[in-house]
């Protein structure tokens, strides 16, 4: 009888091996003892090093390419949700190979053929993959704020300056200071373009800077004390290159196209839409002072899309509503199931704090009583320095493990599911009893485009609301597992079919 084949796919980022202790080699040791115990023998190994937040991976590409071109393996073993994507785009591509998914710390095994509650599931655990890794985007962004609030530049110097590593702080470059302080100057006097400018630099100076770039380095405050970032302007902390004064004689000399005005009057979906004949956006205009028109805005010529009132336009985008709709038994299954998530990760962190708890105390025990035993004479000193030496490495070791932040799964992350299934249970109920300013306001919690023409709207749905919306349309949710509303039975996941 020809064994069983599998292939297994480990991954860390390098960030999360060096902060939250995850191990290539504990993943693999798990997946090749759990492929043994299900009588599967590993054909090929998958070891990645890469965030999982984005599509490319090398090794996920390699193991998608070997799936295809080797039929007889169809099942893939990988830890956990979050080890195999982060991203839908890549959900997509495993539907694709028609394979069996065996998640072997989530207890399921996700194939095509499982119940439409479970697919969900799955789609909401890559969601909630993807959100951990936008949380973190976005600490990162308030961390670089504060550093900007504080004076400091987060980013990389501009030509002129340079990073200290060190000090993570900015200082005037001992060459290129001169150059970008003669840029100015020259600049100033009146007598250049930008593109004069760089051929000038470039014949006294050595040194290439291109029309763009000059441009972008007199636009810079930075180079007169201030940075901005994120819109916002703050003192820094850096010296300045050039006076206030030579800053904003260079502005005045430079042209400033000026921003296009819009009326008083405001139009609640404007930009929302977009033709769906040439992807133009959809303006509106106000008649007579009274009456609100939409069409297109002829970017790239005539156009065949007609004039819509906004009452139409209304009427039409609440039709898209209509179809986010979760049934409540199925929304509280899938809220169950991520608590159930939640309290076992959370029940594992705990565990693994009470271990290192453990661990320190010991460690310290052996050091206390190691060095009575020095003193009393029992042990020779070389010994005792070395064997402290190994004692403190490793209670430092322990004590950098506590100190990292556990990445537990909280209420208000459950919260946050279940206002999204409260907001598709009555997103069109809301939407019919709002103005439109209030109407535009909903529906750009769950559309991120929409096209239209003469009859029929092509709405984009933000995540999970696609999700939902696919299964509503596919009737997922109907299917005859789910028509008795009672809790399934246990067995294996699936991936979304």
């Amino acid at each position: 009888m020809t064994p069983r084949t599998a292939v297994l796919y480990a991954r860390v980022s390098s960030r999360e091996q060096q902060q939250e202790g995850y191990s290539i080699e504990a993943q693999v040791k798990l997946l090749r003892a759990s492929a043994a115990k299900d009588g599967f023998q590993i054909a090929r190994e998958f070891i990645e090093v890469e965030s999982a937040k984005a599509t490319g991976r090398k090794q996920f590409g390699e193991m998608v390419t070997f799936l295809k071109r080797n039929r007889s393996c169809q099942d893939l073993y990988v830890e956990k949700t979050d080890r195999l994507t982060r991203n839908l785009r890549d959900v997509v591509t495993i539907e694709d190979l028609d394979i069996s998914v065996h998640l072997v710390k989530e207890g399921e095994i996700l194939s095509k053929t499982s119940r439409s509650h479970q697919k969900f599931i799955f789609d909401i655990r890559v969601a909630m993959a993807r959100n951990y890794t936008e949380n973190q985007r976005e600490e990162v962004g308030k961390g670089m704020v504060e550093k900007a609030a504080q004076g400091g530049l987060p980013g990389l110097a501009p030509f002129g300056y340079r990073n200290i590593p060190a000090t993570r702080t900015v200082e005037i470059h001992p060459e290129k200071g001169h150059v970008a302080r003669y840029v100015f100057e020259t600049y100033a006097t009146g007598k250049h373009s930008v593109l004069s400018l760089s051929k000038d630099v470039k014949a006294r100076w050595g040194t290439y800077i291109s029309k763009a770039n000059i441009h972008t380095m007199l636009n810079n405050p930075f180079y007169m004390g201030l940075v901005v970032f994120r819109g916002q302007t703050y003192q820094g902390v850096h010296k300045p290159l050039v006076s206030h004064e030579l800053w904003s004689k260079c502005q005045n000399l430079m042209h400033v196209p000026n921003r296009p005005k819009y009326g008083k009057r405001e139009i609640a979906f404007r930009g929302m839409l977009h033709c769906a004949h040439d992807g133009c956006t959809v303006t509106g205009d106000v008649k007579k002072q009274k009456y609100v028109y939409y069409t297109c805005s002829h970017g790239r010529g005539p156009c065949e899309l007609p004039r819509f009132r906004e009452e139409e336009i209304v009427q039409r985008l609440g039709s898209v509503l209509k179809n986010v709709y979760v049934p409540p038994e199925v929304a509280a299954r899938i809220v169950q199931a991520l608590e159930q998530d939640a309290a076992q990760k959370n029940k594992t962190a705990s565990a693994e704090r009470v271990r290192l708890e453990r661990e320190l105390k010991t460690l310290e025990a052996r050091i206390d009583q190691a060095y009575s035993d020095k003193v009393d004479g029992l042990i020779p000193m070389d010994l005792w320095q070395r064997k402290n030496s190994e004692w403190q490495a490793e209670i430092s070791r322990v004590k950098a493990q506590m100190a990292t932040p556990v990445k537990e799964e909280t209420a208000s992350r459950i919260q946050d599911v279940r206002r999204i299934f409260e907001l598709a249970e009555s997103a069109y109920s809301l939407y019919v009893t709002r103005n439109p300013a209030e109407q535009a306001d909903l529906l750009r919690n769950v559309l991120s485009n929409c096209s239209i023409d003469a009859v029929s709207l092509y709405p984009t749905y933000r995540k999970p609301f696609d999700m939902i919306v696919r299964r509503a349309r596919n009737k997922e949710w109907s299917g005859r597992e789910d028509s008795n509303l009672r809790p399934p039975a246990p067995e294996a996941g699936a991936l979304p079919g």
